[in-house]
């Protein structure tokens, strides 16, 4: 059976201390991103952040094959801060890990505070980043937003995945050399990444052409009908 390598570090995974120190720095994160999002959100935004995070819960818990005995699933940061913004973005994602973890054993309790940084914090941060970057060719037709979307996807999940790989080299003790650790993690989620990065663009892209406004990537922005395209 395909067992899913997508990020969700289990319990054991990671000594005591290397938890203890994540959840910390998660900790940290949320509560950064709980002041900041309080400037993104208001009536149009805030259902559509409940939309954001109903919707990465639903495509994390749905695999996609990657390699024979290998599978993936969204891991939504940069979804989430294209379309809402990189602080409720990072709370969005948070939401459904802690959800996740607690009540569908997807993810360790133990481990949640790596977990939450890894996805939520430096997933969401570097998919909006890399967006941001790469905005000029975004705005210019449904074809430059749908591109951006993909290689931000992909650039977030690859980040997250070294998240992982510099945790376990903190404290990891899963009984395997970190050598082999960093080879198969990083060499997954980039396949991963371009599974992310296609539902990202076709996701993306279809809330912009329904509703461009709604899109934080395109505030600002006069609209253009290439868009609808």
């Amino acid at each position: 059976m395909s067992e899913p390598v997508a990020m969700h570090m289990s319990d054991g995974l990671l000594n005591a201390p290397t938890s203890l120190l994540f959840v910390a720095v998660a900790v940290a994160g949320v509560g950064v991103a709980l002041v900041k999002a309080r400037g993104d959100l208001d009536d149009r935004t805030a259902p559509m952040a409940g939309l954001v995070a109903a919707f990465v819960f639903a495509t994390q818990m749905l695999n996609f094959p990657v390699l024979p005995g290998v599978s993936g699933h969204l891991l939504g940061g940069a979804l989430a801060a294209i379309l809402v913004g990189p602080w409720v973005g990072a709370l969005c994602v948070t939401i459904v890990l802690v959800v996740q973890s607690l009540f569908f054993a997807d993810g360790g309790v133990t481990a949640l505070g790596a977990n939450v940084t890894n996805m939520a914090l430096v997933g969401t941060a570097v998919g909006y980043l890399t967006a941001v970057a790469l905005r000029r060719l975004a705005v210019r037709n449904k074809g430059g937003l749908a591109a951006v979307a993909f290689v931000s996807a992909l650039v977030n999940t690859v980040l997250a995945a070294f998240g992982f790989v510099l945790e376990y080299a903190i404290g990891g003790q899963g009984g395997v050399a970190f050598g082999t650790v960093a080879a198969a993690v990083l060499g997954v989620h980039v396949l991963i990444g371009i599974g992310e990065g296609l539902i990202t663009a076709v996701t993306v892209t279809a809330v912009a052409a329904a509703r461009p406004d709604l899109v934080h990537l395109l505030r600002g922005v006069p609209q253009k009908l290439e868009l609808r395209a």
